[in-house]
């Protein structure tokens, strides 16, 4: 590995401890470096700012001049709630800057790089870029659909059956990978749910045991608002943030009870008498969200299926089975030849404990 990689995957790596917590500003690292010897090291912190660069140039004071700096998303150069991250390196007299990517965002997009450049610093452009494509898909999907990028888990038996006929679910998988699963949350904006297991499982949807201070927003897509008012989400509505997505059809009570726990509402489309996943994830992104971690139930995640919209699956697959009258994983989805079927591509398989966990992305069309 080169130098400029190593120093890169050094600030990828930097750039991932925000995951979840910076958006809707992407979760960028970065590392100040002169004569191979770190002096600066910096992440988007907490809702957005201070901006990595920011952050490492701080720590390197005055020795940042004649430094190179590793960003792993292209400097931003516009006026936001912060000055352009390109001024405080120009200022600061860094002389080289490694970025793996230009920032697709309108208020960008290359002008960072344009600015360093004039101003006579070296710019190198495509350093790991694919990793750090990777790591900043959410905030270029917002960017260019509008949506945050999307994973969804799933949780079975190994015959794919997520309950028992009588809806016994807990625990089909090990307390390992129940671990993993709020690592996993801890590393997006928001979990999200449907109505269905909202009202099965009473569940919290926060991290838990992992040190936050910063909990991911619980997402409830419910088109009536037909919801326990009693339950875990609705007692925590005013400590930690939950939205739910309904529909414009939901009951006006419903809505101003909810509002009085402390819950957002946010109207969504309907479509073919249920929500419309699109729709939703559109008015999530338009809400700032770049990451979100969707935990089911199984209606909720045929929808999401169908409309295309999920770009990572994780599966927890246990050693268990249920048998046919056991509730499947997900819901009906109408297809009736194979070439229909939404397709992943193997990206990973390893054992959690008891269990095997594998993911999935895109497959390449």
């Amino acid at each position: 590995m080169s130098s400029d990689a190593r120093f890169m995957a050094l600030a990828l790596g930097l750039g991932r401890r925000g995951m979840g917590r910076t958006w809707p500003n992407p979760a960028v690292g970065c590392v100040i470096v002169k004569g191979g010897r770190i002096l600066g090291r910096g992440w988007t912190q907490p809702g957005g700012r201070p901006h990595a660069e920011t952050v490492a140039l701080a720590q390197a004071g005055a020795h940042a001049a004649g430094a190179t700096a590793f960003v792993t998303l292209e400097p931003c150069a516009h006026h936001g709630q912060t000055p352009p991250c390109t001024d405080a390196l120009i200022r600061a007299g860094i002389a080289r800057v490694v970025t793996p990517l230009t920032d697709s965002d309108p208020r960008v997009n290359g002008e960072g790089i344009a600015r360093l450049r004039a101003a006579g610093i070296d710019v190198t452009l495509g350093v790991i870029a694919e990793q750090a494509a990777e790591d900043h898909a959410g905030f270029f999907l917002r960017v260019a659909q509008g949506r945050p990028f999307l994973t969804l888990k799933l949780a079975s038996s190994f015959d794919g059956r997520i309950a028992t006929a009588t809806g016994e679910s807990q625990w089909i998988t090990g307390p390992d990978a129940r671990r993993q699963v709020h690592g996993m949350r801890a590393r997006h904006d928001a979990v999200m749910i449907g109505a269905g297991t909202a009202r099965a499982d009473d569940p919290m949807l926060t991290v838990r045991d992992m040190g936050l201070t910063r909990q991911p927003v619980r997402v409830v897509v419910s088109r009536r608002l037909d919801l326990p008012l009693m339950g875990q989400l609705a007692r925590s509505a005013r400590a930690v943030p939950l939205w739910i997505c309904h529909g414009p059809d939901a009951d006006p009570a419903l809505v101003e009870a909810w509002q009085g726990l402390g819950a957002r509402l946010l109207v969504c489309p309907v479509g073919g008498g249920q929500m419309e996943a699109g729709g939703v994830l559109k008015r999530l992104g338009a809400e700032g969200l770049t990451r979100v971690f969707c935990e089911g139930g199984g209606a909720l995640a045929a929808s999401l299926l169908n409309a295309d919209v999920v770009d990572r699956l994780v599966g927890f697959t246990a050693g268990v089975t249920l048998g046919a009258e056991g509730q499947p994983s997900l819901g009906a989805m109408g297809v009736d030849r194979l070439a229909e079927a939404p397709r992943f591509a193997l990206r990973s398989s390893r054992s959690i404990g008891v269990d095997v966990m594998h993911e999935w992305g895109r497959a390449r069309r």
